[in-house]
Formats: structure tokens, sequence, C-alpha cells
């Protein structure tokens, strides 16, 4: 098994937060909170003061689970780039392990393979 890189802490906890938030029960419970929370609009006298409160708080919320998604987003565009660099490289290795009939066209769509995914020649 492959040695997993090291992750620092705040990536430990988004990742388990992302794992939290993209369940369907965090939905549910978000969704039932809508549900209570409309109807006792009119429980309340001071409805303005009600209205800031939840409007603060789903801001803030809304605004760190934003921060989560970005660093979720981040380390899965990381992870997809190694992938990628690992196929190619494996891909550039097999091409030019195979013989060829014509030497020139090997070498001219490895040389393509390389720039577009920008491998470096090893030397």
């Amino acid at each position: 098994m492959p040695r997993q890189p090291h992750r620092a802490g705040f990536d430990r906890f988004a990742e388990a937060a992302a794992g939290v938030v993209s369940r369907g029960v965090f939905f549910a419970a978000c969704v039932g909170l809508v549900v209570i929370w409309v109807p006792s609009i009119a429980l309340f006298h001071s409805a303005d003061t009600w209205q800031l409160a939840i409007s603060t708080l789903t801001s803030v919320c809304a605004f760190l689970l934003i921060a989560l998604l970005q660093n979720s987003e981040r380390r899965y565009d990381e992870a997809l780039h190694l992938k990628i660099d690992a196929l190619s490289a494996a891909l550039a290795d097999l091409i030019e392990s195979q013989p060829a009939e014509d030497p020139e066209a090997l070498r001219r769509h490895l040389d393509e393979l390389r720039a577009s995914v920008g491998l470096e020649r090893e030397l």
C-alpha cells in the first residue's frame, strides 16, 4: 500500500467535516431546521431580531462551509494531477519501450504526450 502523504491538521479536519456535511443526514437536518424556523417567526413578537440572528448564523455557517469546500477541492485537484502525471509518465515509458515501424512517428507522438502534460524528459 502506498504511503499516505503528511497532511496538516486543518486538512484532516476539513476532510472529516466535508464527510459529515456531504451526507443526506446533514441535509435533512438543515431542512428540518428551516421547517421549524419558518413557523416560529410568527411566535416571536420581535421577528426582526429573530430574523437577524438566523441570517447571521446561516451566513457564518455558509462562509465556513465554503472554506472547507475550497480546501477539499484543492486537495482533490492535487491528487488528480498526481494521478494524471503518473499515468502519463507510464504511457510515455510504454511508448518509448515499444518497437516501431516508424521511429520518427513514435518520437513525435512521445514528444506530443510529454508536452501536453508537461512531463520533462528524463536524462
